[in-house]
């Protein structure tokens, strides 16, 4: 069975280059990095939003919609799922506050 992430993270990268009259995906690739990332964002602010003051079936949704657009984000600068495993592979056992005191100023 395959991981619905990694589906959709392909889909993602297939829409690159199509029409942006047939695809909603191709559209965003088609505004650049700037619009993807301010779309991250607003889907950021979506899930804040329903964290504290909607039912869990809205956060579950909005939470869809970040992940969809950090997929769009991540394709977009040529990184994967993958390169995020990685890095969160990298961090496993390493407290939170000693990783990120290890992160350049």
């Amino acid at each position: 069975m395959s991981d619905i992430l990694d589906t959709l993270e392909a889909t993602i990268r297939s829409r690159k280059g199509a029409d942006p009259a047939s695809s909603y995906v191709a559209k965003l690739f088609g505004k650049g990095r700037a619009k993807i990332a301010q779309k991250v964002g607003e889907e950021a602010t979506e899930v804040v939003i329903a964290a504290v003051s909607e039912s869990p079936q809205a956060l579950t949704g909005e939470a869809a919609d970040l992940v969809f657009h950090l997929l769009v984000l991540l394709a977009d600068a040529g990184l994967s799922l993958d390169d995020v495993r990685a890095e969160l592979r990298r961090r496993e056992g390493v407290s939170g506050i000693d990783e990120k005191a290890g992160r350049p100023a």
